[in-house]
């Protein structure tokens, strides 16, 4: 392979690492109110996350659809090793979801 394909290649890997990846996903309940998940991938090197922290990601994803009355019970980011967590700061990968309540439940 030429030395032009090879920094292609890395050029086109370096870009899709560097990517963040986002979704959502609602669900309704009644006319008024339902439920929420939402996911966001982050890449992390020298403890700058790009384009932003997971968690983040995950969050703005879902206030973005301006449901309203929007509520997080609960929010996860994998992986997490406590202590160590400073190991995946030098580089790595996480991963965050998200879910909740949105809406007025009827009454």
């Amino acid at each position: 392979m030429s030395i032009l394909k090879r920094k292609a290649v890395a050029g086109a890997l370096s870009l899709a690492l560097l990517a963040s990846c986002a979704s959502v996903e609602f669900n309704r309940e009644t006319t008024t109110s339902g439920t929420f998940e939402s996911s966001g991938i982050a890449f992390t090197l020298l403890s700058i996350d790009m384009p932003k922290g997971a968690l983040d990601i995950a969050r703005e994803n879902a206030s973005d659809a301006r449901q309203p009355n929007t509520e997080i019970t609960e929010a996860t980011v994998w992986p997490y090793l406590g202590w160590f967590d400073w190991v995946l700061d030098i580089v790595g990968v996480r991963y965050a979801h998200v879910s909740g309540t949105w809406g007025f439940p009827p009454e």
